[in-house]
């Protein structure tokens, strides 16, 4: 992997993708590439951790599996599950044409031909690019069975179906983890993984990732916007708006050719940056108008 021989070109491999990180961020995927170790992100919703997983799978030119969590999945859901329909019409089929052997029509049904493949077992599939980039993204919203299930699996990067026997990576996948922090997730799987909090990025790397991402939005209200939601994110909301919903609400502004934030604007168009009402109806009238206020007065000159 030439390209992420040194921190230094993992920082700009990302970049070049479009996604600004940091020293520490880019040194722990550094190492997790190295090490071939899982790599474990925790941190709010919206602050960028599945989209480390599609930056480092494009600038490696390697293919993304993205698992994607909730409550009640389990390890049929995440490696296979047989497709009955295709294997009932298979049998139908063999019947009709009578004299079918049944040993031979069993070792069929249960064959690469019917069994549908999810994303464990893809991950483990050789891939002429390259070992692929597993995103196990939200794990938190799963629960502890499925959990130890992925401990076992992530051990020996292998899976097993009863049918056909335990299916090995020949080189294990890039995996990435993510977490809301809904709830804990338990210590046996995070001493596997190397460890990595994603917070809200400072005043100046948000405003690179911002052009970044939007670059046809101006320096100006780029600085407007993020001094207001780096404010917002200090009020009592319940959810704070992240890096995720400062770039929509950046791109909203474009679409409406604003040029300066107002009091007016931000009433307009609050429900790109907030998601609940009862946040929304706290910065109703003159709190947005404070709060504009103060961000604009703690903007340096450019």
């Amino acid at each position: 992997m030439q390209q992420t021989e040194t921190i230094d070109h993992v920082q700009d491999l990302l970049g070049n993708q479009g996604y600004v990180c940091g020293r520490a961020l880019a040194t722990v995927v550094f190492l997790a590439l190295r090490l071939g170790r899982p790599l474990f992100l925790e941190g709010e919703a919206g602050v960028g951790k599945t989209e480390i997983a599609k930056a480092l799978a494009a600038g490696l030119n390697r293919r993304l599996i993205r698992l994607q969590c909730y409550e009640g999945l389990d390890a049929s859901s995440a490696v296979y599950e047989w497709n009955f329909p295709a294997q009932m019409i298979a049998i139908r089929t063999a019947e009709a044409a009578g004299g079918a052997d049944r040993g031979k029509l069993q070792s069929e049904l249960f064959s690469d031909e019917f069994l549908i493949e999810r994303p464990l077992l893809q991950a483990m599939r050789p891939d002429e690019h390259g070992a692929p980039v597993l995103l196990i993204d939200e794990l938190d919203r799963t629960d502890e069975p499925f959990e130890a299930f992925l401990l076992e699996a992530l051990s020996d990067f292998q899976v097993t179906i009863p049918e056909l026997g335990t299916i090995k990576a020949p080189e294990p996948p890039i995996v990435i983890l993510t977490s809301n922090r809904t709830r804990e997730v338990h210590d046996a799987l995070k001493r596997r993984c190397l460890y990595h909090w994603v917070d809200y990025p400072n005043f100046q790397r948000e405003i690179e990732i911002l052009q970044a991402r939007a670059p046809e939005v101006s320096a100006q209200l780029s600085r407007e916007v993020v001094a207001f939601v780096q404010a917002l994110r200090t009020e009592d909301l319940f959810k704070k708006p992240g890096v995720a919903e400062t770039i929509d609400w950046a791109n909203c502004l474009l679409a409406l050719d604003v040029i300066d934030l107002s009091p007016e604007v931000i009433a307009d168009t609050l429900g790109a940056v907030l998601k609940y009402q009862d946040d929304i109806s706290k910065l109703q009238g003159s709190e947005a108008k404070r709060i504009l206020e103060d961000a604009k007065a703690s903007l340096v000159p450019a």
